[in-house]
């Protein structure tokens, strides 16, 4: 199996440069608004995120105290050529981790492409956190195929102050996905992460691979950025 190595130095410059706030937020009685052109909420203990931000785009989250929330977030709104509408609705319901108590939280988002016929998809996921120690689960149903991921994140590891972080996914095909050699209707990808903060720097290294290789990784579509194992490693400080 080939090993990748990359190295990335980031110098991260903070302070000097503020943007523009992208997210306005009012308090409507037992609720709390949030109106934005980023998204403004992760679900599944960061697990679920909505899909990335084109050039046009903007949401609304409403949560209530109690716990539940929903809101919809528009990464497309399909005004540039070549971009589709794009529809991310989500409901869910989350208590946060109080004493002895852990917090959980469990919803379902939509993913919905009124412009295109058969590309919806729904993402129903959970999530618990205690001690510092945070566990998520996600299912995704599209059509023809079906994704389970499941994320732990075990905090600080002492005595070495190691954050580490395990992604687990699986990938089930209807059809088989064809290649040179072959053919494969389910496949596994993982990852793990390791950071550490080190004398004013944050170290990140991630290591990320599947079950596939060689020609196999032809039809890879997994959560890594490539198939096979891949090393990188960041090393990021700010400087005000």
């Amino acid at each position: 199996m080939n090993q990748k190595i990359a190295v990335v130095v980031a110098l991260l410059v903070l302070g000097g440069c503020a943007s523009q706030p992208e997210v306005v937020e009012r308090e409507l009685g037992a609720f709390d608004l949030k109106l934005g052109t980023s998204p403004t909420r992760s679900m599944a203990q960061g697990l679920v995120s909505p899909s990335a931000a084109s050039t046009f785009r903007g949401g609304l989250d409403l949560t209530h105290a109690s716990g539940l929330y929903l809101g919809q977030w528009a990464p497309s709104m399909g005004i540039l050529e070549g971009r589709t509408l794009e529809l991310n609705t989500y409901a869910g319901y989350a208590q946060p981790h109080l004493g002895d108590m852990p917090g959980f939280e469990l919803g379902v988002i939509r993913y919905s492409f009124p412009e295109l016929e058969n590309h919806d998809r729904h993402q129903f996921y959970a999530g618990i956190n205690l001690a510092g120690s945070r566990l998520g689960g996600a299912l995704s149903a599209s059509p023809g195929r079906t994704d389970s991921t499941l994320l732990m994140e075990l905090g600080s590891v002492q005595p070495f102050d190691v954050g580490v972080r395990l992604k687990y996914a699986s990938h089930s095909m209807d059809s088989p996905m064809y290649h040179m050699g072959g053919s494969v209707r389910v496949f596994n990808d993982w990852s793990l992460n390791l950071s550490r903060p080190l004398l004013g720097v944050h170290l990140d290294l991630t290591y990320t691979d599947s079950n596939l290789s060689g020609r196999q990784c032809g039809v890879y579509s997994g959560q890594n950025s490539y198939c096979e194992s891949y090393f990188m490693f960041k090393a990021e400080r700010a400087l005000f």
